[in-house]
């Protein structure tokens, strides 16, 4: 009985093992053939991203002048395309960096000039032009700027204008932004903000002192630096309350 009973327990244990394997096998197909579909989906993904253009982010500025949006953010710019300016990482961006890299003139007259859509200046061994772009969101999108536009999006500097029209002298206001990673911020001719360090994108991250924005036209021109990672920023006046500033026009001339 004993011999007759191992016998049987060694054949059902057979069975159940064959089935184990069986069940595993087929478990590890259906993982196999999901894998595969889902590296099929990403490639797919990836091969339909190769239509680079800032269209869904930007249309073209036009002539006519421009209100800032529904909370005082400034989306018209006379974008130009990035600078190569290499950096293996953010963590570099201290004052001292930033003042010396900001200070530097990569093109003529880059402190001075008001540039027109389509112009184009020489920074080093670049070849660089100025795009008149409206930004369709309240922030400007920097990396889809240059991504759209098959530009180098890593280790660069993107330097940027617009004219903000004001109907009367506006007495103590500040500028506030918020840039992805270190930026600068001039009024006309004179720095108003530096934001330092590794940073993200956040409205109003960093605030000026009291400014006063002139009667007519008045400059902004900013920097914007980047090594790894996105870049975008983000501009708007706040009045002596801390309200945003809407009634303003910006231009690019």
């Amino acid at each position: 009985m004993n011999i007759k009973r191992k016998t049987l327990l060694l054949a059902v244990s057979s069975v159940i093992l064959a089935g184990l394997g069986l069940q595993g096998s087929y478990a590890q197909s259906k993982t196999t053939k999901r894998s595969t579909a889902q590296s099929s989906t990403v490639q797919i993904s990836t091969a339909s991203d190769t239509a680079r253009s800032i269209s869904g982010y930007f249309t073209p500025a036009t002539a006519a002048k421009k209100s800032p949006d529904a909370k005082g953010f400034i989306q018209r710019w006379l974008l130009l395309d990035p600078i190569n300016k290499p950096n293996r990482g953010n963590t570099v961006f201290t004052d001292s960096y930033l003042r010396k890299a900001f200070s530097t003139e990569y093109f003529p007259n880059q402190f001075t000039m008001l540039p027109k859509d389509g112009e184009t200046v020489k920074a080093g061994e670049q070849e660089l032009k100025w795009h008149a772009l409206d930004s369709k969101n309240y922030n400007v999108k920097l990396f889809r700027f240059a991504y759209g536009l098959r530009k180098q999006i890593y280790g660069v500097l993107f330097w940027t204008v617009t004219v903000v029209n004001c109907p009367r002298e506006m007495k103590n206001v500040r500028m506030a932004v918020g840039s992805n990673s270190a930026s600068m911020w001039w009024l006309n001719g004179k720095e108003a903000l530096l934001l330092s360090g590794d940073r993200r994108m956040v409205v109003d991250d960093c605030v000026s002192t009291r400014l006063t924005l002139n009667k007519g036209k008045n400059i902004i021109r900013g920097a914007v630096i980047n090594g790894p990672g996105m870049s975008d920023f983000c501009v708007r006046f706040l009045d002596e309350k801390g309200a945003p500033i809407k009634d303003i026009t910006i231009s690019c001339e």
